[in-house]
């Protein structure tokens, strides 16, 4: 998951700047990484949900646990800064 660590990182370094608009900037653009994050975690699940192979649903499961983190870990940067 390449992607949303290169955003995490994008975002703390725009999120360093002081003024405000820019803060509501980080923070809208913050959302819409984790929505889209959310999104694919919900794909995931719905894979996951209609694979017949239980180790594979298994594994989809836990991929959008992770994808789910993910999520979480952006909106997080974003309201640190």
């Amino acid at each position: 998951m390449r992607i949303p660590l290169a955003a995490i990182g994008l975002l703390l370094a725009a999120s360093a700047c002081s003024s405000e608009p820019e803060q509501t900037s980080v923070r809208n653009d913050a959302e819409q990484i984790a929505a889209t994050l959310e999104a694919k975690a919900d794909n995931l699940e719905a894979l996951a949900d209609s694979t017949a192979n239980a180790d594979a649903a298994a594994m989809l499961e836990g991929a959008a646990d992770n994808v789910e983190t993910q999520a979480d870990n952006v909106r997080d940067a974003a309201e640190t800064r």
